[in-house]
């Protein structure tokens, strides 16, 4: 029942990262970029409690997530977008973590350029061309630099989520 509650504030908390993200004027000309201020709550949850469920967890908040934000702040198609980046994102970073070989950066990294990834082929496939595979190289890199600051944030918040769970722990 206590972890319900703690999945419901971490998805508030995903939800209010939404909302904050869809409020800053983030543009480079290129369609699709953003922070993913949310993916850190993704992030963080996947190495909260290694091997205990973590990726379960992760996942059902962040499809949680991307549902409730696109019926709130976006639509359908933004919706659908968000599910594929996120399918690809998540496969990525899960991977990533089980192999043991990289750092929460790396793991992040891999969730923003993944996510654009699966974002492009989902354009390709409404547009009904390769032609956006231009966007490549640009998504690349975005999904690398963002990737890189909320493994950042993630490396530097974790510890005091770990030392919580303890204390936590040690009242019961």
């Amino acid at each position: 029942m206590r972890r319900t509650a703690e999945l419901g504030l971490m998805l508030a908390l995903a939800l209010i990262l939404s909302y904050v993200e869809s409020m800053i004027p983030f543009s480079f000309g290129i369609p699709g970029i953003k922070l993913g201020l949310p993916n850190l709550i993704v992030l963080l949850l996947l190495y909260e409690k290694p091997n205990t469920g973590g990726e379960r967890e992760a996942l059902l908040v962040n499809v949680l997530r991307i549902v409730l934000s696109g019926f709130l702040f976006s639509n359908l198609y933004t919706i659908l977008y968000a599910l594929a980046g996120a399918a690809f994102s998540f496969a990525a970073m899960a991977l990533g973590r089980r192999t043991k070989r990289f750092s929460m950066i790396g793991v992040s990294v891999f969730g923003g350029v993944f996510h654009n990834v699966g974002q492009l082929l989902v354009a390709m496939a409404v547009v009904e061309t390769l032609a956006v595979a231009y966007y490549v190289p640009f998504l690349i890199v975005a999904g690398t630099v963002t990737g890189a600051v909320l493994g950042i944030a993630g490396t530097t918040l974790l510890p005091y989520l770990r030392r919580l769970e303890e204390e936590r722990e040690q009242r019961k």
